[in-house]
C-alpha cells in the first residue's frame, strides 16, 4: 500500500472513532512522529572536543625554595603563559616573551614555532633560581642512543633540544650534546644524604651507593653496577618491597629478577629505614581471563582476600639499621587481622619539583610514628618506635562502635606534642595531645568537619587546616581555609566566600594560593596572606569558546532526605534547548559513598556523566545520600552501617519525587538511574527494591555481591563481627544482603555492564546477577566489555553510548538506532588516513 492510501485509511479510522466517542482525532496526532533523543547536542560535548575548548580553571604554583615565589603556567584559547609571582612585592610578570622566545627557538631548531605554540617541556628552575632549563621536541628524526639493533622499527625518535635561559637577560642558550637523561627510576628508595638507595630483587632488598645508582639511571643494564644484598629469604607473596604480586604468571616470571621498588622510609639521618613486609601466601587466589591477549588468552592470578576469610595477610614492621646492615623485626601485635601502616613526613609543597625527594619516616631519628587497627576497624592506637630499644608504645587510643577513621597526625617541637584528628566526639577535629599520649585540651569543637591539616606554625603555636559546614547559609560540603591557636582561640577564616575552596600554602605560612568555584560559577584564582587578605586576583578562566557552543551551568539545590529532616545537597543539569514547557525524564547519576558521593561542587571539566547525558532530552541530577560523604557528621556518614545495600535508595527516590513537585518540566513517571562500581551497585538495587518507581537503569561494574568484594571495603563499611570463644580464640563473621536476592523483583529495563578484565570489583558480581535475572525469568542486557579494568579504559567512549541507547529507547522511545551498526557519532570523530 502506498502512503496516500495509509492516510486514507487513517482519516476514515479517525472519523469513525470521533462517531463512536464524541471525540475528534486529528490527522496529526494519528501520524505524530516518533519522539527522537538529541544525539547531534550530546555529541559536541565529548571529552576530545572538550579539552579543546576548556583549558586551565586553576593556578597550580611550583614554590620555589630561597623565596616566597612560586611560579605557574596557565593556558587559554590564546596559548600558554608562564608566570612568575612574588608575594612580598605583590607582583606577577611573565616569564618569557612569547613572541622573542618562539623566534630564538625557531633560529637554533628550525621548526617554526610562534608565541601561541610554545611546547616547552619538563621546566625546572636552578638552584640559585636565577635560570631555567627546559626541552623542545623537534621534526627531525634520529636514532635512539641506547638502541643496539639500529634498524628495528622503534629504533627512532624526535630529537630534543634542551635549552637555558637567563630570566634576568631573557638569554636563551642551546646546551649542546644533550642527552635527555631517563626519569629516576621507580624502584629507587633514595636515602636523605643520597649515599644509598634501596631496592628489591627477586623478592630480597639489595642497596647500591650513589655513584652506582647514577650508572643505573643511565642504562639498567650496565654490567658494571655493583649491588650489595641486604636479605635472603624473601619469597613470592611474603617478599620484601614490590615483589609483582599483581603480575600475571608468565609477565612475574619473567621480572622477578629485575629491579623493584621496595618503598622503604629512610630517618632523616639515613642511618635507618623501615619496611612494611605483608605475608599474602595464605590469602586465597582469584583470577580472570584476559581473552583478548595476544596469542591465547591469558590466564591472571592475584591474590584477593574477601570479607569473612580467615585467611588474612600479615603485616610486619621491619626496623633496619643501614650501618651495620641489620634488621629486627618490631613487636607491634594488639589485634587479630590488625592492619598497620608507618606514616611517612609531609611532603615539602618547594621539593614538588625534586624527583629525587626521599622518603622519610614521621618523626625523628629516635622516634617512628605509626598506627594499628583492629581488623573490625573499632579499635585504632596511635604508636610510636624507640630507634635504640625498638621498644613500642601506643600513645592515642580511638573506640568506636561503628568503624574509627584516622588521619595522619601533625608533630609538634620534635614529638613533645602531637596534633591529632578524631570523630570523637561525632564531628572531625583536632586535640592536643603531650609527646607522652596525655589529652592537652581539643583544638576546633563545634557542628562542623574538618578536613585535614595544611601547615603548622610551632613558633607561634598556629594551626592551618582545612574545613567544611562550618559557614551558614552554605553547602556544607564547600571546603574552606583556616587558623586557629593551638588553645582553641582566635579561630579564623582566611578564604571567605560562598564557593568550594582549594588552596596551595608555601612552606612558611605566610601566604596561600585560593583557588575557588561552584559548578554555576566560573573558577577563579587569588593570591592570599595567612591574615585572609588578598595579595592579588591570579586567574579567571577563559569559559569563551565553552559559551560559544550554548553551555548553561548546572543548578545546585537542596532537598530533604526521606525522614524529612535531614538536608542533603544535590546538582541539576539540563538540556541546552531546555524547554520549560516540555516534560522531560530524570535520571540520577548516582555514587552510594561512604567514602564519598557523586555530586560536584565545583566547576568541572568532565561531563560524561551528567552534562553530556542531559543533552539527549533529560533532566540529569546527582545527589546525596544519608551514609554517604565522610565530611558530615560521624552520625551522617555512618547510616548505612550494616545495611550496606538499601541504605542510600529511599533518599534518591525522595530527592526526584521533591524535585518533581517543585518543577513541573520534570516526568516522575520516566526515572533512570546510572552509576559506576558502587554507583552500578546502587542503581542495580534501586530497580529491585523500588521497581515501580525506577523505570530504566545502567549498571557498570557494580559489585552487586559484596560478600566478594573486597574485605577491606566490605568489612569497613559494612561491619564485621569479632568472636572471641571461651579458649580465647578470635573469629570473624560476616553476612550481607546481595542485589541477586533481590532479582525477581526486576519489572522495568537493566542494562548491566562488566570489564571482563576487572581486577578490582571482580567481574562475577555481575555474572551472579544475570544469573538470577536469568533464573528468575527476567529480560535484560548484559555487555561483557572485552579486555577492560575497572574503569573500562579505551572503551568508555564506547559504553557511554551503549548506555546512552538504553536510556533513551526506555525513558524518550527513541529506537531509531536499534537499525543503525554503526555508533555515528563515534565514527564521526575517527580520522582517516586511508
Amino acid at each position: 500500500m502506498n502512503r496516500l492510501y495509509i492516510l486514507f485509511l487513517l482519516m476514515l479510522f479517525a472519523c469513525f472513532n470521533a462517531t463512536a466517542q464524541t471525540k475528534t482525532l486529528t490527522i496529526t496526532e494519528a501520524i505524530a512522529p516518533a519522539p527522537k533523543a538529541n544525539y547531534q547536542l550530546a555529541s559536541r560535548f565529548s571529552p576530545n572536543k572538550l579539552r579543546k575548548i576548556i583549558y586551565s580553571t586553576a593556578v597550580d604554583p611550583h614554590w620555589l625554595k630561597l623565596s616566597n615565589r612560586f611560579w605557574y603556567v596557565y593556558e587559554t584559547p590564546n596559548g600558554k603563559e608562564w608566570y612568575m609571582v612574588n608575594p612580598v612585592s605583590k607582583s606577577k610578570s611573565k616569564i618569557f616573551d612569547n613572541a622573542k622566545l618562539a623566534a630564538d627557538i625557531t633560529t637554533i631548531v628550525r621548526d617554526p614555532f610562534d608565541a601561541q605554540h610554545l611546547p616547552l617541556e619538563n621546566l625546572k628552575f636552578s638552584a640559585d633560581e636565577k635560570n631555567i632549563t627546559f626541552e623542545v621536541r623537534s621534526t627531525i628524526d634520529e636514532v635512539k642512543k641506547d638502541r643496539k639493533d639500529k634498524k628495528a622499527a622503534d629504533s627512532m625518535q624526535k630529537k630534543i633540544f634542551f635549552f637555558n635561559y637567563v630570566i634576568a637577560t631573557q638569554k636563551l642558550t642551546e646546551v649542546p650534546n644533550y642527552s635527555k637523561p631517563k626519569a629516576k627510576p621507580s624502584w629507587g628508595s633514595v636515602a636523605p644524604d643520597s649515599s644509598a638507595i634501596v631496592f628489591s630483587r627477586n623478592y630480597n632488598l639489595y642497596w647500591m651507593d650513589k655513584e652506582n645508582y647514577k650508572k643505573a639511571v643511565k642504562n639498567e643494564d650496565d654490567s658494571t653496577i655493583v649491588e650489595h644484598q641486604l636479605t635472603k629469604d624473601g619469597v613470592k607473596f611474603y617478599a620484601y618491597g614490590g615483589g609483582g604480586d599483581d603480575d600475571g604468571e608468565e609477565e612475574n616470571e619473567k621480572n622477578k629478577k629485575k629491579r623493584r621498588g621496595a618503598w622503604v622510609m629512610w630517618s632523616p639521618d639515613s642511618k635507618h629505614f623501615v619496611l612494611n613486609r605483608t605475608d599474602s601466601r595464605k590469602v586465597k587466589d582469584l583470577w580472570v581471563i584476559n581473552s583478548v591477549a595476544s596469542g591465547r588468552p591469558t590466564l591472571e592470578t592475584y591474590k584477593y582476600q574477601m570479607p569473612g576469610e580467615k585467611e588474612s595477610p600479615i603485616t610486619e614492621i621491619l626496623l633496619f639499621n643501614f650501618a651495620s646492615k641489620t634488621f629486627k623485626k618490631l613487636n607491634i601485635s594488639a589485634f587479630k587481622d590488625q592492619t598497620v601502616s608507618v606514616w611517612g613526613a609531609p611532603m615539602l609543597n618547594k621539593d614538588r619539583d625534586n624527583e629525587f625527594r626521599p622518603s622519610i619516616w614521621l618523626g625523628n631519628n629516635n622516634k617512628i610514628y605509626f598506627q594499628r587497627t583492629s581488623r573490625d576497624l573499632k579499635r585504632v592506637d596511635v604508636c610510636t618506635v624507640e630507634i635504640n630499644t625498638s621498644a613500642v608504645a601506643p600513645l592515642i587510643d580511638e573506640r568506636f562502635n561503628t568503624y574509627v577513621e584516622i588521619s595522619r597526625p601533625g608533630i609538634v617541637n620534635d614529638g613533645n606534642e602531637i596534633i591529632h584528628w578524631s570523630e570523637r566526639d561525632g564531628w572531625a577535629h583536632f586535640y592536643l595531645f603531650d609527646g607522652k599520649g596525655k589529652l592537652k585540651n581539643q583544638i576546633t569543637k563545634g557542628e562542623f568537619h574538618c578536613e585535614s591539616i595544611v601547615n603548622i606554625d610551632q613558633k607561634n603555636r598556629v594551626l592551618y587546616f582545612t574545613a567544611n559546614g562550618r559557614e551558614a547559609k552554605e553547602d556544607p560540603y564547600y571546603l574552606h581555609l583556616y587558623r586557629i591557636n593551638f588553645d582553641g582561640s582566635g579561630m579564623k577564616l582566611l578564604n571567605p566566600g560562598d564557593f568550594d575552596h582549594a588552596v596551595s600554602m608555601d612552606d612558611d605560612n605566610k601566604f596561600f594560593v585560593n583557588n575557588f568555584s561552584r559548578v554555576n560559577t566560573v573558577p577563579k584564582s587569588q593570591l592570599m596572606d595567612n591574615n585572609g587578605r588578598v595579595v592579588m586576583n591570579l586567574e579567571t578562566a577563559d569559559l569563551s569558546l565553552l559559551m560559544t557552543t550554548g553551555y548553561k551551568f548546572p543548578e545546585p539545590f537542596k532537598v530533604k532526605a526521606d525522614d524529612g529532616i535531614t538536608d542533603i545537597y544535590g546538582v541539576m543539569y539540563k538540556p541546552f534547548d531546555f524547554d520549560p514547557n516540555k516534560k522531560y525524564p530524570i535520571i540520577e547519576y548516582v555514587y552510594p559513598g561512604p567514602q564519598t558521593e557523586a555530586v560536584n561542587k565545583s566547576f568541572s571539566r568532565s561531563m560524561d556523566r551528567t552534562e553530556r547525558l542531559a543533552q539527549f532530552g533529560y533532566i540529569v541530577i546527582t545527589v546525596g545520600n544519608r551514609g554517604g560523604n565522610p565530611a558530615r557528621s560521624k552520625w551522617y556518614h555512618t547510616f548505612g552501617y550494616g545495611n550496606l545495600r538499601d541504605y542510600g535508595l529511599a533518599d534518591k527516590k525522595a530527592a526526584v519525587e521533591q524535585l518533581a513537585d517543585r518543577y513541573s518540566f520534570i516526568d516522575a513517571k520516566r526515572v533512570g538511574i546510572t552509576g559506576h562500581s558502587g554507583g552500578g551497585f546502587m542503581s542495580t538495587a534501586a530497580m529491585l527494591v523500588y521497581p515501580d518507581f525506577f523505570k530504566a537503569a545502567v549498571s557498570n561494574a557494580g559489585n552487586h555481591d559484596n560478600s566478594i568484594y573486597n574485605r577491606w571495603w566490605s568489612e569497613k563499611h559494612h561491619g564485621i563481627k569479632e568472636v572471641v570463644t571461651a579458649k580465647g580464640d578470635t573469629t570473624f563473621t560476616y553476612s550481607i544482603d546481595k542485589n541477586p536476592d533481590l532479582a525477581k523483583n526486576l519489572k522495568g529495563h537493566l542494562m548491566l555492564m562488566h570489564g571482563d578484565v576487572d581486577n578490582n570489583v571482580h567481574p562475577a558480581n555481575t555474572i551472579r546477577v544475570a544469573n538470577a535475572l536469568m533464573k528468575a525469568g527476567k529480560r535484560f542486557e548484559l555487555v561483557m566489555v572485552p579486555g577492560q579494568r575497572h574503569a573500562f579504559g579505551d572503551l568508555t567512549e564506547y559504553t557511554f553510548w551503549k548506555l546512552a541507547d538504553h536510556f533513551n529507547k526506555y525513558l524518550i522511545g527513541d529506537f531509531s538506532q536499534s537499525e543503525e551498526v554503526s555508533i555515528l557519532e563515534m565514527d564521526r570523530e575517527v580520522e582517516r588516513k586511508r
